[in-house]
């Protein structure tokens, strides 16, 4: 199995969708093949590379590495990429039955084509200047994705994001320009073994502070979050579900790259701030979405907690507490892409469509389904068993436990109590509360939140798997050597 088919599907969709643009039947039902399709490769390449034990590389052009363009799944890129092909599937699969006009438009499924090209070219590159092509996509392609949403704040919040954007735009190609000057390379196989060689080379720290700067405004981490409540809660619901779910996961992987691979070893106060930056994440996250009274922006502001927990995990940096940074990461993008869909399709219900609490109240008394889905994605973010949410919490405490971190430990258990909060707050005003406006009516389908919120359960019962293949990332991540001669053989 060849690395090219994930990214290549997405890609070549784009045009033929675009093509398509006045059928759009036909344009909708070729944007979810192609996506389903890409979703079978990424699992094919999932399975080679389980089987072999290395990662499938490609050199495009035939140039050798260092020089060419790297593509490679290597474990964590494989990791990351079932991860986002699924979500991506479901996504694809609500925006087929969703009522919003945004869906209709001739460019949203090309354009939604191209966030996942961009999402997939930035796990796959194995060169950081094509890492920062690809996430020029992804910004590109989000931020016009909201623009043209229903919603009328969508152009002010893609505004937000693209102004944003551009300062960590500016911050990596800073941080790609020092590491150049300083090593002539930017092929991360062949940066990783120079940074080792020497690691006090001129502009070496200068580079490490611009690209952590760029991978926290990229996640969305506090204090480099406020771009994220409103461009979230204003995109399209099939979008908004990538963005908060998918999107910041770039700056997570950027992070975990840089402490595993680039700067292993050399990463100096970088943990710790991870650390700090990631406690300080998980109360402001659950504050601000037990402060917000609109569904879709709690859920954003919930976000931001939930990356708190994966930086702790990346900073305390031990093999434990990785994989469950890890699991935490894949557990997350499901649960929180169908949380915004069930949030979306009770919009989609209301009188007036709006994420509102004002508007949803007693919305969900005519859709018990959506209450149960609802219900069960909020237990799966509080970390409540059976769900894959509580797995993902009780590897990080366990970690903490490990490494000794009894304080920040404490500080993110007692905070994490809050989503328990907004979470049930939420439901009841949605299912449970009086309002003579609300009616029956039709609205968003609901089989994408189900399928996640399903395969949310069914990793929560039977959480084996993707624990042992975040174990598995971890052992290869625990000896950068292994990725590095993968590539430079």
């Amino acid at each position: 199995m060849t690395v090219l088919p994930p990214l290549l599907l997405p890609l070549l969709g784009v045009p033929l969708t675009l093509f398509l643009r006045k059928k759009r039947k036909i344009q909708s039902a070729l944007a979810l093949t192609l996506m389903l399709a890409a979703l079978g490769a990424t699992l094919a390449l999932l399975a080679t590379v389980l089987t072999t034990g290395e990662p499938v590389t490609v050199q495009l052009g035939r140039w050798p590495a260092p020089f060419g363009i790297t593509l490679t799944a290597d474990p964590l890129a494989v990791f990351m990429l079932l991860m986002a092909h699924l979500v991506l599937a479901a996504g694809f699969v609500y925006a087929a039955g969703s009522t919003e006009k945004v869906v209709q438009y001739p460019t949203f499924y090309p354009l939604f084509l191209a966030l996942a090209t961009g999402l997939t070219g930035a796990f796959l590159t194995g060169d950081l200047f094509t890492l920062f092509v690809f996430a020029e996509v992804i910004v590109i392609s989000g931020a016009a994705l909201t623009a043209m949403a229903d919603d009328r704040y969508g152009v002010e919040a893609a505004y937000k994001y693209f102004y944003i954007s551009t300062l960590a735009s500016a911050f990596f190609l800073l941080g790609i320009g020092s590491l150049h000057v300083s090593y002539g390379t930017l092929n991360l196989a062949d940066l990783a073994t120079r940074i080792a060689e020497n690691p006090s080379a001129p502009l070496t720290m200068a580079g490490l502070a611009f690209l952590t700067a760029t991978f926290l405004i990229k996640g969305a981490v506090f204090p480099f979050h406020f771009w994220q409540p409103d461009f979230h809660a204003a995109a399209p619901t099939a979008v908004s579900a990538m963005l908060s779910s998918l999107v910041v996961k770039v700056g997570v992987y950027g992070l975990l790259r840089l402490t595993t691979l680039l700067f292993a070893g050399q990463t100096g106060l970088l943990p710790s701030v991870l650390v700090v930056l990631g406690v300080v994440g998980v109360i402001y996250g659950g504050f601000g979405a037990a402060g917000t009274h609109n569904a879709k922006r709690m859920l954003a502001y919930s976000t931001l907690a939930q990356i708190g927990f994966m930086l702790v995990g990346i900073g305390w940096g031990t093999p434990l507490s990785l994989a469950a940074a890890l699991v935490f990461t894949f557990n997350h993008a499901l649960v929180k892409a169908a949380m915004l869909m069930l949030a979306g399709a009770m919009a989609s219900r209301a009188a007036v469509k709006s994420a509102s609490f004002e508007v949803v109240v007693g919305v969900g008394k005519y859709h018990p389904f959506a209450g149960v889905l609802f219900l069960l994605g909020g237990l799966a973010l509080a970390g409540v068993p059976p769900l894959n949410g509580f797995i993902s919490k009780l590897l990080i405490f366990w970690s903490g436990v490990q490494a000794a971190q009894y304080l920040p430990l404490a500080v993110i258990g007692v905070a994490s109590l809050v989503t328990l909060v907004y979470v049930v707050r939420s439901f009841v005003k949605i299912w449970f509360e009086a309002n003579p406006e609300a009616k029956p009516k039709a609205g968003d389908r609901l089989w994408a939140p189900a399928f996640l919120i399903a395969l949310s359960l069914g990793l929560g019962l039977w959480s084996q798997p993707l624990v042992a293949l975040a174990q598995y990332v971890t052992d290869w991540l625990g000896d950068p050597s292994l990725y590095i001669l993968s590539i430079l053989r």
